[in-house]
């Protein structure tokens, strides 16, 4: 069984670790409804994608 043959100093635990974090989500503004909505994804409130009609707009 392989064993390491030193204890892993916080520095080097923390260098392997810097990658493990997830990335914050990113919002932009809307221009038709003026909500924040994630780039490449459909806007709920009017329902257009692209400047596309996909979904019924929404009245809430």
């Amino acid at each position: 069984m392989a064993v390491p043959k030193r204890k892993t100093t916080p520095m080097k635990r923390g260098m392997r670790r810097s990658h493990d974090a997830l990335p914050k989500s990113v919002y932009q503004e809307s221009k038709e409804s003026g909500e924040l909505v994630r780039p490449h994804h459909i806007d709920l409130k009017s329902g257009k994608y692209r400047g596309r009609q996909i979904l019924p707009e929404r009245d809430d």
